[in-house]
């Protein structure tokens, strides 16, 4: 057995990600950290230093329960815990890291053009933000982005089908992007069966399991 960390601040994705984790590897130990606080702090008033300091505690706290590597679930939070993993020192996969690499694939094999969907402005940037890192590899790929108005409050309000046919409408309107990116693992639900349309969820766990075997 394998002991990893996987950290959350949507409860509800603890199960799925479990399912997907252990359905490509079997002898993972999964130790589940699930902190709804960071997100809402993150969307209230930014990432702040405090934020930045829990995530160092969770990450201390998983790295002492011995896990090898951490998977964190939340785009909102990609970039502080990806700070956070180095000034802890452990290993740590950000779950869409695998998703903006595939869009700037498809984009160059196309023609060129991203569109970074979002529910919360708090993604926008850090996700933005990833695929523009990972166009700047490769060149001339264009990234834009927008926030999915009404998909996040329909979402809090317990309203799901709402949320996921917004996200849909959204992918749908997206004109001549040769990649969407659906820039938080809980708007899988919404993704329709629009080919362009990529999540995090699937590509992010098997990333982790794939960075676990090197």
């Amino acid at each position: 057995m394998i002991r990893i960390g996987a950290l959350h601040t949507v409860p509800a994705l603890v199960p799925v990600f479990n399912d997907l984790l252990l359905a490509r590897r079997h002898d993972l130990d999964i130790v589940h950290v699930a902190d709804a606080s960071l997100l809402s702090r993150a969307v209230a008033h930014g990432v702040t230093e405090d934020v930045h300091a829990t995530l160092r505690d969770h990450l201390t706290s998983l790295r002492s329960a011995g896990a090898a590597a951490v998977l964190v679930t939340c785009s909102s939070i990609g970039e502080a815990a990806v700070h956070a993993a180095q000034a802890v020192d452990v290993p740590l996969v950000r779950v869409d890291a695998a998703m903006a690499a595939e869009a700037v694939d498809r984009a160059v094999a196309g023609g060129s053009r991203v569109l970074v969907l979002a529910t919360l402005a708090a993604t926008l940037g850090p996700t933005t933000r990833l695929v523009e890192a990972a166009a700047r590899t490769v060149g001339a790929v264009s990234v834009e982005s927008r926030v999915v108005e009404g998909a996040a409050a329909a979402r809090s309000a317990g309203d799901l089908e709402t949320h996921d046919a917004l996200i849909a409408a959204a992918v749908t309107e997206a004109g001549d992007a040769d990649a969407i990116v659906l820039a938080q693992a809980s708007m899988a639900s919404g993704a329709g069966d629009d080919h362009r349309a990529l999540t995090s969820p699937e590509s992010g766990a098997a990333a982790f399991v794939s960075a676990l075997r090197r």
